[in-house]
């Protein structure tokens, strides 16, 4: 089933989608890639059309993340997210967005074999969502596909550091670049991927001074998790940012304790519910006359 932003599109009139957005020009990833060294960037996670609407104005990029395997459906780690999931979600923050450039990951299994299957999958995901580039994760291995994927016309973000897709043979989710031979290749891993292309990269889960020489080094802006506030921007899973869940990685900051917020809202509700004071008059239709 296609995705294609092109054929499924908001009745703003009738939908939740309203208020319509206000016009704005998207930006572009050769407009990313020049705030090098300007304000920080800003991005965020969004996996949904409505969390694609209220954050859009504030954002300089969504990121589609993988991360949605373990936020949205409970899955114990991103490794068996699919490309029809990335596809379906990022055509909706695509459809939910008008200002940010939109970021999708491409799933563990879908450009690890080859330059030739990467830009299968990266077609495959760019026409499906309509999004603006896709990110893959790793070092100096993937260079090479970075490289033929940025020739052929698909923008990349890199991933370097803490790569989630490799966490069984990472073994976790630990700080990387503890010793002084790791945190040397993920310097080199980084140098490497700015060098074949990616327009910008995401710096996850390192000692801040590996963070900070990388991004003094690489030509693109890179984007910090758990790096460094050097970097040239920061990223957050929205819904650690916000509160919405009870455990959070060190390198999170709650800006929001939504969790609280919905909790009582429910408790209202089912309160509302039990002692029949819902519906009251104003949600009910009544004959006329």
């Amino acid at each position: 089933m296609s995705t294609t932003s092109k054929t499924l599109t908001l009745d703003t009139s009738t939908s939740r989608a309203n208020p319509t957005p206000k016009p704005m020009k998207r930006l572009t990833v050769p407009r990313i890639r020049r705030r090098k060294g300007e304000e920080p960037l800003v991005m965020l996670t969004a996996y949904t059309v409505r969390m694609a609407q209220l954050l859009d104005p504030h954002c300089d990029m969504l990121l589609v993340g993988d991360s949605l395997g373990q936020v949205i459906y409970g899955l114990p780690h991103t490794v068996a997210v699919t490309m029809d999931l990335m596809c379906a979600h990022g055509a909706a923050v695509v459809r939910g967005s008008y200002h940010a450039a939109v970021v999708v990951d491409m799933p563990f299994g879908s450009y690890e074999a080859s330059p030739e299957q990467a830009f299968e999958s990266a077609a495959h995901l760019l026409k499906e969502t309509g999004a603006a580039a896709v990110k893959l994760e790793g070092g100096k291995v993937l260079a090479p596909t970075i490289e033929f994927l940025t020739k052929r016309g698909i923008p990349v973000m890199a991933h370097v550091g803490l790569t989630p897709q490799a966490v069984n043979i990472l073994g976790g989710y630990g700080v990387r670049g503890k010793s002084d031979e790791e945190a040397k290749s993920i310097v080199e891993d980084a140098i490497a991927t700015s060098q074949a292309g990616a327009f910008a990269m995401v710096i996850e889960g390192v000692l801040e001074p590996i963070a900070i020489e990388i991004t003094k080094k690489v030509a693109c802006p890179t984007i910090g998790i758990g790096a460094s506030a050097e970097c040239d921007g920061q990223v957050l899973v929205t819904e650690d940012m916000l509160g919405l869940f009870e455990r959070t990685p060190k390198f999170v900051k709650k800006f929001g304790t939504m969790a609280d917020n919905v909790e009582d809202a429910v408790k209202e509700y089912a309160k509302g519910v039990r002692d029949r004071s819902f519906p009251g008059p104003e949600q009910l239709y009544q004959p006329k006359g």
